[in-house]
Protein backbone atom coordinates (compact mmCIF):
# COMPACT_ATOMS: atom_id res chain seq x y z
CA UNK A 1 0.00 0.00 0.00
CA UNK A 2 2.69 2.50 0.98
CA UNK A 3 4.28 2.54 -2.49
CA UNK A 4 1.11 4.13 -3.92
CA UNK A 5 0.89 7.00 -1.45
CA UNK A 6 1.84 10.31 -3.05
CA UNK A 7 2.11 11.26 -6.72
CA UNK A 8 1.32 8.77 -9.41
CA UNK A 9 1.89 10.27 -12.86
CA UNK A 10 -0.63 9.27 -15.53
CA UNK A 11 2.01 9.25 -18.25
CA UNK A 12 1.36 10.70 -21.69
CA UNK A 13 2.41 8.70 -24.74
CA UNK A 14 4.44 10.90 -27.10
CA UNK A 15 3.97 10.44 -30.85
CA UNK A 16 5.98 11.63 -33.84
CA UNK A 17 4.49 13.64 -36.69
CA UNK A 18 3.30 10.45 -38.41
CA UNK A 19 1.50 9.29 -35.27
CA UNK A 20 3.99 6.57 -34.38
CA UNK A 21 5.08 6.08 -30.77
CA UNK A 22 8.03 8.33 -29.94
CA UNK A 23 10.06 6.16 -27.59
CA UNK A 24 12.75 8.80 -27.11
CA UNK A 25 10.02 11.21 -26.05
CA UNK A 26 8.62 8.62 -23.65
CA UNK A 27 12.07 8.19 -22.10
CA UNK A 28 12.30 11.97 -21.61
CA UNK A 29 8.88 12.15 -19.94
CA UNK A 30 9.74 9.30 -17.57
CA UNK A 31 13.09 10.84 -16.65
CA UNK A 32 11.45 14.25 -16.16
CA UNK A 33 8.87 12.93 -13.69
CA UNK A 34 11.29 10.67 -11.82
CA UNK A 35 13.78 13.50 -11.37
CA UNK A 36 10.90 15.75 -10.31
CA UNK A 37 9.99 13.53 -7.38
CA UNK A 38 7.11 11.33 -8.55
CA UNK A 39 6.31 8.33 -6.35
CA UNK A 40 5.05 5.94 -9.04
CA UNK A 41 4.29 5.75 -12.75
CA UNK A 42 0.96 4.95 -14.38
CA UNK A 43 1.32 3.54 -17.89
CA UNK A 44 -1.53 3.27 -20.41
CA UNK A 45 -4.23 5.17 -18.61
CA UNK A 46 -6.61 7.66 -20.20
CA UNK A 47 -3.85 10.27 -20.41
CA UNK A 48 -1.67 7.73 -22.24
CA UNK A 49 -4.35 7.46 -24.99
CA UNK A 50 -4.71 3.73 -24.37
CA UNK A 51 -8.03 3.70 -26.22
CA UNK A 52 -6.20 4.44 -29.51
CA UNK A 53 -3.55 1.74 -29.04
CA UNK A 54 -3.35 -1.77 -30.40
CA UNK A 55 -2.66 -4.53 -27.89
CA UNK A 56 0.88 -4.85 -29.28
CA UNK A 57 1.52 -1.12 -28.93
CA UNK A 58 0.34 -1.20 -25.33
CA UNK A 59 2.67 -4.11 -24.58
CA UNK A 60 5.57 -2.34 -26.30
CA UNK A 61 4.98 0.87 -24.34
CA UNK A 62 4.86 -1.07 -21.08
CA UNK A 63 8.11 -2.86 -21.92
CA UNK A 64 9.78 0.44 -22.80
CA UNK A 65 8.59 2.08 -19.58
CA UNK A 66 9.80 -0.85 -17.48
CA UNK A 67 13.20 -0.67 -19.17
CA UNK A 68 13.60 3.11 -18.75
CA UNK A 69 12.33 3.05 -15.17
CA UNK A 70 14.83 0.30 -14.35
CA UNK A 71 13.20 -0.52 -11.05
CA UNK A 72 13.35 3.01 -9.66
CA UNK A 73 9.62 3.52 -9.10
CA UNK A 74 6.59 1.23 -8.89
CA UNK A 75 4.65 0.93 -12.15
CA UNK A 76 0.86 0.77 -12.41
CA UNK A 77 -0.52 -0.46 -15.73
CA UNK A 78 -3.97 0.29 -17.15
CA UNK A 79 -6.22 -2.60 -18.11
CA UNK A 80 -9.95 -1.97 -18.26
CA UNK A 81 -12.86 -2.80 -20.55
CA UNK A 82 -16.62 -2.75 -20.84
CA UNK A 83 -16.37 -6.48 -21.61
CA UNK A 84 -15.33 -8.36 -18.48
CA UNK A 85 -13.90 -11.33 -20.37
CA UNK A 86 -11.88 -8.99 -22.61
CA UNK A 87 -10.27 -7.45 -19.52
CA UNK A 88 -9.46 -10.90 -18.16
CA UNK A 89 -8.03 -11.98 -21.52
CA UNK A 90 -5.83 -8.87 -21.65
CA UNK A 91 -4.50 -9.62 -18.16
CA UNK A 92 -3.71 -13.18 -19.23
CA UNK A 93 -1.97 -12.00 -22.42
CA UNK A 94 0.14 -9.22 -20.88
CA UNK A 95 3.62 -9.68 -19.45
CA UNK A 96 3.20 -8.00 -16.07
CA UNK A 97 6.84 -8.40 -15.05
CA UNK A 98 7.83 -5.12 -13.42
CA UNK A 99 4.19 -4.11 -12.80
CA UNK A 100 3.19 -3.48 -9.19
CA UNK A 101 -0.57 -3.03 -9.73
CA UNK A 102 -3.27 -2.58 -12.35
CA UNK A 103 -5.48 0.49 -12.73
CA UNK A 104 -8.82 -0.74 -14.02
CA UNK A 105 -11.50 1.66 -15.19
CA UNK A 106 -15.13 0.92 -14.41
CA UNK A 107 -17.02 -0.52 -17.42
CA UNK A 108 -18.00 2.28 -19.77
CA UNK A 109 -20.78 2.87 -22.31
CA UNK A 110 -23.04 -0.06 -21.35
CA UNK A 111 -24.01 1.48 -17.96
CA UNK A 112 -24.05 -1.61 -15.70
CA UNK A 113 -25.90 -1.72 -12.39
CA UNK A 114 -23.91 -1.50 -9.17
CA UNK A 115 -24.14 -5.28 -8.86
CA UNK A 116 -22.81 -5.61 -12.41
CA UNK A 117 -19.88 -3.31 -11.58
CA UNK A 118 -19.20 -5.33 -8.44
CA UNK A 119 -19.26 -8.69 -10.23
CA UNK A 120 -17.06 -7.30 -13.04
CA UNK A 121 -14.34 -6.21 -10.61
CA UNK A 122 -14.49 -9.45 -8.61
CA UNK A 123 -13.84 -11.42 -11.81
CA UNK A 124 -11.01 -9.08 -12.85
CA UNK A 125 -9.40 -9.16 -9.42
CA UNK A 126 -9.63 -12.94 -9.23
CA UNK A 127 -7.85 -13.17 -12.60
CA UNK A 128 -5.09 -10.69 -11.81
CA UNK A 129 -1.69 -11.77 -10.47
CA UNK A 130 -1.12 -8.24 -9.08
CA UNK A 131 -3.26 -5.86 -6.98
CA UNK A 132 -6.05 -3.81 -8.53
CA UNK A 133 -6.80 -0.10 -8.14
CA UNK A 134 -10.39 0.74 -9.11
CA UNK A 135 -10.91 3.77 -11.35
CA UNK A 136 -14.16 5.69 -10.93
CA UNK A 137 -14.54 8.38 -13.60
CA UNK A 138 -18.26 8.92 -14.29
CA UNK A 139 -17.57 11.76 -16.73
CA UNK A 140 -16.07 9.20 -19.13
CA UNK A 141 -17.85 5.96 -18.19
CA UNK A 142 -21.34 7.48 -17.71
CA UNK A 143 -21.82 5.48 -14.53
CA UNK A 144 -20.66 6.05 -10.97
CA UNK A 145 -19.16 3.47 -8.61
CA UNK A 146 -21.05 4.34 -5.44
CA UNK A 147 -19.35 4.46 -2.08
CA UNK A 148 -21.28 1.33 -1.05
CA UNK A 149 -19.95 -0.60 -4.05
CA UNK A 150 -16.40 0.64 -3.51
CA UNK A 151 -16.57 -0.47 0.13
CA UNK A 152 -17.87 -3.90 -0.85
CA UNK A 153 -15.01 -4.26 -3.31
CA UNK A 154 -12.48 -3.11 -0.70
CA UNK A 155 -13.04 -6.43 1.07
CA UNK A 156 -11.41 -8.32 -1.81
CA UNK A 157 -7.76 -9.01 -0.89
CA UNK A 158 -6.46 -7.94 -4.30
CA UNK A 159 -8.41 -4.66 -4.52
CA UNK A 160 -6.22 -2.16 -2.71
CA UNK A 161 -7.66 1.24 -3.59
CA UNK A 162 -9.71 3.49 -5.81
CA UNK A 163 -8.79 6.39 -8.05
CA UNK A 164 -11.76 8.66 -7.41
CA UNK A 165 -12.56 11.11 -10.21
CA UNK A 166 -16.25 11.57 -9.46
CA UNK A 167 -15.69 15.04 -7.99
CA UNK A 168 -18.14 14.07 -5.24
CA UNK A 169 -16.51 14.98 -1.93
CA UNK A 170 -19.37 13.55 0.11
CA UNK A 171 -18.95 10.21 -1.62
CA UNK A 172 -15.21 10.35 -0.93
CA UNK A 173 -15.83 11.15 2.74
CA UNK A 174 -18.17 8.17 2.98
CA UNK A 175 -15.43 5.92 1.58
CA UNK A 176 -12.81 7.36 3.94
CA UNK A 177 -15.10 7.01 6.95
CA UNK A 178 -15.87 3.31 6.40
CA UNK A 179 -12.96 1.86 4.40
CA UNK A 180 -10.43 -0.67 5.74
CA UNK A 181 -7.27 0.95 7.07
CA UNK A 182 -5.19 -0.53 4.26
CA UNK A 183 -7.43 0.67 1.40
CA UNK A 184 -6.28 3.70 -0.60
CA UNK A 185 -8.37 6.67 -1.71
CA UNK A 186 -6.45 8.32 -4.55
CA UNK A 187 -7.51 11.59 -6.15
CA UNK A 188 -8.32 11.44 -9.84
CA UNK A 189 -8.85 15.20 -9.99
CA UNK A 190 -5.64 17.21 -9.64
CA UNK A 191 -7.27 20.21 -8.02
CA UNK A 192 -9.07 18.14 -5.37
CA UNK A 193 -5.93 16.37 -4.16
CA UNK A 194 -5.35 18.77 -1.27
CA UNK A 195 -8.98 18.53 -0.19
CA UNK A 196 -8.92 14.73 -0.26
CA UNK A 197 -5.62 14.74 1.60
CA UNK A 198 -7.28 16.80 4.34
CA UNK A 199 -9.93 14.10 4.90
CA UNK A 200 -7.47 11.21 4.78
CA UNK A 201 -6.79 10.65 1.08
CA UNK A 202 -3.51 9.20 -0.13
CA UNK A 203 -2.33 11.43 -3.01
CA UNK A 204 -3.19 11.57 -6.69
CA UNK A 205 -2.87 9.90 -10.03
CA UNK A 206 -2.22 13.13 -11.84
CA UNK A 207 -2.31 14.62 -15.34
CA UNK A 208 -0.44 17.85 -14.56
CA UNK A 209 2.32 15.94 -12.78
CA UNK A 210 3.61 15.04 -16.26
CA UNK A 211 4.73 18.67 -16.42
CA UNK A 212 5.05 19.62 -12.73
CA UNK A 213 6.08 16.57 -10.68
CA UNK A 214 7.95 18.82 -8.26
CA UNK A 215 4.83 20.86 -7.51
CA UNK A 216 2.84 17.69 -7.02
CA UNK A 217 5.46 16.40 -4.64
CA UNK A 218 4.66 19.41 -2.46
CA UNK A 219 0.91 18.94 -2.91
CA UNK A 220 1.09 15.30 -1.82
CA UNK A 221 3.83 15.41 0.80
CA UNK A 222 3.93 18.99 2.07
CA UNK A 223 2.15 20.50 5.04
CA UNK A 224 -1.47 21.57 4.68
CA UNK A 225 -0.37 25.14 4.00
CA UNK A 226 2.31 24.10 1.50
CA UNK A 227 -0.09 21.75 -0.27
CA UNK A 228 -2.74 24.43 -0.67
CA UNK A 229 -0.24 27.02 -1.90
CA UNK A 230 1.12 24.56 -4.47
CA UNK A 231 -2.39 23.76 -5.66
CA UNK A 232 -3.13 27.45 -6.10
CA UNK A 233 -0.04 27.73 -8.35
CA UNK A 234 -1.71 25.33 -10.79
CA UNK A 235 -5.29 26.52 -10.47
CA UNK A 236 -5.32 28.80 -13.52
CA UNK A 237 -3.52 26.49 -15.93
CA UNK A 238 -5.36 23.35 -14.84
CA UNK A 239 -8.69 24.25 -16.44
CA UNK A 240 -7.02 24.72 -19.81
CA UNK A 241 -5.74 21.16 -19.79
CA UNK A 242 -9.23 19.87 -20.60
CA UNK A 243 -10.97 22.39 -22.86
CA UNK A 244 -10.03 20.37 -25.95
CA UNK A 245 -9.92 17.05 -24.06
CA UNK A 246 -7.18 15.27 -22.18
CA UNK A 247 -4.26 14.82 -23.00
CA UNK A 248 -4.31 17.60 -25.62
CA UNK A 249 -3.62 20.31 -23.05
CA UNK A 250 -0.89 18.62 -21.05
CA UNK A 251 0.91 17.48 -24.21
CA UNK A 252 0.87 21.06 -25.44
CA UNK A 253 2.28 22.18 -22.10
CA UNK A 254 5.04 19.56 -22.33
CA UNK A 255 5.87 20.85 -25.82
CA UNK A 256 6.36 24.35 -24.45
CA UNK A 257 8.57 22.91 -21.71
CA UNK A 258 10.71 21.07 -24.27
CA UNK A 259 9.94 17.63 -22.83
CA UNK A 260 8.13 16.03 -25.81
CA UNK A 261 5.95 16.87 -28.79
CA UNK A 262 2.21 17.55 -28.66
CA UNK A 263 0.95 15.16 -31.34
CA UNK A 264 -2.15 13.15 -30.41
CA UNK A 265 -4.09 10.45 -32.22
CA UNK A 266 -7.46 10.84 -33.89
CA UNK A 267 -10.19 11.44 -32.97
CA UNK A 268 -8.26 13.95 -30.85
CA UNK A 269 -6.46 16.86 -32.50
CA UNK A 270 -3.46 18.75 -31.22
CA UNK A 271 -4.13 22.07 -29.51
CA UNK A 272 -5.64 24.87 -31.56
CA UNK A 273 -3.67 28.07 -32.00
CA UNK A 274 -5.73 29.86 -29.36
CA UNK A 275 -5.25 27.09 -26.79
CA UNK A 276 -1.53 26.87 -27.58
CA UNK A 277 -1.18 30.59 -26.96
CA UNK A 278 -3.12 30.48 -23.69
CA UNK A 279 -1.18 27.51 -22.27
CA UNK A 280 2.14 29.14 -23.18
CA UNK A 281 1.03 32.35 -21.45
CA UNK A 282 -0.13 30.58 -18.28
CA UNK A 283 2.91 28.27 -18.11
CA UNK A 284 5.14 31.33 -17.85
CA UNK A 285 3.30 32.30 -14.65
CA UNK A 286 3.46 28.96 -12.81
Amino acid sequence: MEQFIGTGVALVTPFDEEGNIDYNGLDKVIEHVIQGGADYLVVMGTTGEASTMSRKEKHDILAAAVKTNNGRLPIVYGIGANNTQAAIDEIDETDLSGVAALLSVSPYYNKPTQEGIYQHYIKVADASPVPIILYNVPGRTMSNITAATTLRLSEHPKIIGVKEASGDMVQCMDIIRKKPSDFLLISGDDMLTTSLKAIGGHGAISVLANAYPDIFKTICHGSAEESLAATFRLLDINAWMYVESNPVGVKNLLKHMGVCGDQVRLPLLRATESLDKKIKELAAKV
